[in-house]
């Protein structure tokens, strides 16, 4: 019998990592996904289906940073490995270049989950870069893979998604069965009611979608103002996405010619793929990564409503690491609430 004891606000890949943890554990026909925003649509203020995306070394160093995304690259792994084209995850080589130096422990790291993971040479490194690697990635189609997460849950799992426009975090608490809320919220926690995080912020980037079937290497160089990258997109018939920018406290849609054209030069000069033929330009897109000042949150707090203290759990600020950190990140987040799952039966028990 399905209840509303669990209500997640958001289906971004945050809120349908959160959804695919619980339902894993046995919780499916306890949750509700409530949310604006719907896997399948392309609304700018929907952030996950502009991703590129793919699992990057470019996280911070911080311990949960190093966690959260050695806990993603093995969830992906699995999934490139048990159902690749199902669920748009794809085995890929990848070169990643610095420009500044990468610290030791940042390196070991690396090294100590990467697949194939290997420190590139001097003379393998372009002008510029202080320090490049080699690894196996898993690049990721963005939209489809959203997709796939919104059916699976629904279909295997028994999740129920209601498309709905909170005012605030307090109305996801309407039902009084409700022992748990994830705000899973994204930009929107910046300006939502009962949440209101100052430490919020967007940052823009534009991409290119283009067609350029004989792009098999991720290949990505990150600067000290600037990011430009070349992934290939699983099961989409040989499209790539190239970009792009990392602009703090930009929420502008638009896209332009300029950054356009920056994009293509840039990515020809890295990748020696793109420089054998030129790629066919099918759209140009503007997404704002969900940011936060001092890293993503992952907090179990308490909301006052009606006069009681309910149980809410903090999930939001990935930026632009949600599809890799995303499952590690729900990892915690559930784990924050264990002992409210202990009251609410599984699936075995349903």
């Amino acid at each position: 019998m399905a209840s509303d004891s669990i209500v997640i606000v958001g289906a971004g890949i945050i809120g349908l990592d959160v959804a695919l943890v619980l339902s894993q554990q046995g919780y499916g026909k306890n949750i509700i996904v409530i949310a604006e925003y719907l896997p399948g649509d392309t609304s700018p203020s929907y952030t996950s289906p502009w991703a590129g995306c793919n699992f990057s070394a470019i996280s911070g160093t911080d311990a949960n940073a190093i966690k959260w995304d050695r806990h993603g690259y093995a969830h992906l792994k699995k999934l490139a490995a048990e159902d690749s084209e199902k669920s748009f995850v794809k085995r890929t080589p990848s070169i990643e270049f610095w420009d500044d130096n990468v610290p030791h422990d940042k390196i070991k790291a690396m090294a100590d989950y990467l697949d194939d993971f290997r420190a590139l040479s001097a003379q393998e490194l372009p002008e510029g870069v202080k320090f490049g690697c080699a690894f196996t990635t898993l690049t990721v189609n963005a939209p489809a893979h959203c997709l796939y997460l919104y059916n699976r849950l629904r279909e295997e799992f028994g999740v129920r998604f209601i498309r709905r426009k909170l005012g605030s975090i307090h109305e996801a608490y309407n039902n009084p069965a409700t022992k748990v809320v994830f705000n899973c919220t994204g930009n929107a926690a910046k300006t939502l009611a009962g949440v209101q995080d100052a430490k919020c912020y967007p940052t823009r980037g534009q991409v290119l979608l283009v067609r350029a079937s004989h792009v098999s290497t991720n290949v990505m160089r990150h600067g000290k103002d600037y990011e430009t990258y070349v992934i290939p997109r699983p099961g989409s018939n040989g499209n790539v996405i190239l970009g792009g920018y990392m602009q703090k406290g930009n929420d502008d849609s638009a896209t332009y010619s300029s950054e356009s054209e920056s994009i293509l030069q840039r990515t020809t000069e890295l990748s020696k793929e793109l420089q054998q033929k030129e790629p066919e330009v099918l759209a140009a897109f503007a997404g704002m990564r969900p940011s936060r000042e001092g890293g993503a949150r992952i907090e179990r707090d308490e909301i006052p409503i009606n006069g009681d203290r309910r149980v809410i759990v903090h999930n939001y600020g990935a930026g632009g690491t949600g599809f890799q950190a995303g499952y590690g990140m729900a990892l915690d987040a559930v784990k924050s609430i264990e002992d409210v799952l202990s009251t609410l039966p599984t699936r075995s028990l349903l």
